[in-house]
């Protein structure tokens, strides 16, 4: 690119014009595009201030790794003239719409093609560099989970349900997510928050309590609600888990302060909520030990149901929110990986 900006310059200046400065381009604000396996996506590139790209300009797709000697080369695309690479060919194409600019389609995609990409469009007048970063992750990878405050059920409004879910190192779920676990076989019969705001609860199990038999399995909803006004539990949606949950071997029982110093001398943070979840449903935890967690709850997560240990399902239990100066239960901890 070094080498294209002088030649320009020099055919410039030869020509009777001159630069008294070249600017090199500039990075662009870091774009994140989301997609499911097996879907088509497209990664949007192009130049901030031109209507399209002539003929003849360098377009130049690159998937960035950590060590740049492990860089891969998607695509290169000079005019009619376009070769893909690797992994890539024959399934990376350019979107050659009526805006003629950089962006590539890349077909069925796969979680191995999440990663960092970078475009560069060279054409010695205005040039660009853009970094996309591609995740692709199917909608039922995370594990969806309602939640509820130690005030009760029903007490959050939207905002608080929001707040909530943050709290316990998650997102309101969306309905995807929510239909996803329905699917997976969740059955909660109270409504929850979505981030569409509406208010929603998944049943594969009808029954009277839980709105009636008449109607069969299925995500239930009560629609749209007032934001303030409007008081529910919350689906929340945690998608990875960038650590280790694990079950701190103490002595003795502790209060819940006792718990959270215990996690802190140990190098570690008193877990919450939405690890644990995490922990259970992606990474399979058992454990039949019940367990301070940090919104103050005593949970225990189980894979494998067992005698005494949530025998008919795996599922986290939930003890509820005991007195916090209890000496009743130990404590989850949980490590961030380095």
């Amino acid at each position: 690119m070094v080498s294209l900006l002088c030649i320009t310059i020099i055919a410039l200046t030869l020509a009777g014009s001159s630069y008294s400065q070249v600017t090199p381009p500039p990075m662009q604000v870091s774009v994140h595009v989301f997609a499911e396996p097996g879907a088509n996506v497209t990664l949007p590139c192009r130049l901030p201030h031109s209507d399209g790209i002539a003929l003849g300009v360098r377009v130049k797709w690159t998937k960035v790794a950590d060590d740049e000697d492990l860089n891969e080369d998607v695509l290169v695309s000079m005019g009619f003239h376009k070769k893909t690479y690797g992994s890539f060919e024959n399934r990376v194409f350019m979107e050659n719409d009526e805006t003629e600019d950089g962006s590539i389609l890349i077909t069925d995609v796969s979680e191995n093609d999440s990663g960092k990409y970078r475009c560069e469009i060279v054409n010695g007048v205005e040039d660009t560099i853009q970094e996309i970063t591609l995740e692709v992750q199917s909608a039922n990878k995370g594990v969806v989970f309602p939640y509820s405050p130690s005030t009760g059920r029903y007490r959050l409004n939207y905002d608080e349900a929001v707040q909530a879910c943050q709290d316990q190192g998650s997102v309101v779920a969306t309905f995807d997510q929510l239909f996803e676990a329905w699917k997976g076989g969740l059955d909660w019969c109270n409504a929850g928050w979505l981030n569409d705001s509406t208010v929603q609860y998944p049943i594969t199990k009808p029954r009277e309590p839980c709105g009636g038999t008449s109607s069969g399995p299925g995500v239930r909803t009560y629609g749209r609600r007032d934001r303030q006004r409007g008081s529910y539990d919350v689906f929340c949606y945690t998608a990875e888990l960038k650590g280790r949950v694990y079950w701190l071997v103490q002595p003795l029982s502790l209060t819940f302060d006792e718990a959270v110093q215990a996690c802190l001398d140990d190098g570690a943070e008193i877990a919450k909520v939405g690890q644990m979840y995490a922990a259970w449903k992606l990474n399979g935890y058992d454990r039949c030990d019940a367990g301070w967690l940090a919104d103050g709850s005593v949970r225990y997560p189980i894979t494998r149901p067992r005698k005494n240990c949530s025998p008919t399902e795996a599922a986290v239990r939930f003890i509820g929110f005991p007195d916090k100066q209890q000496k009743s239960y130990g404590v989850y901890c949980y490590k961030a990986d380095q």
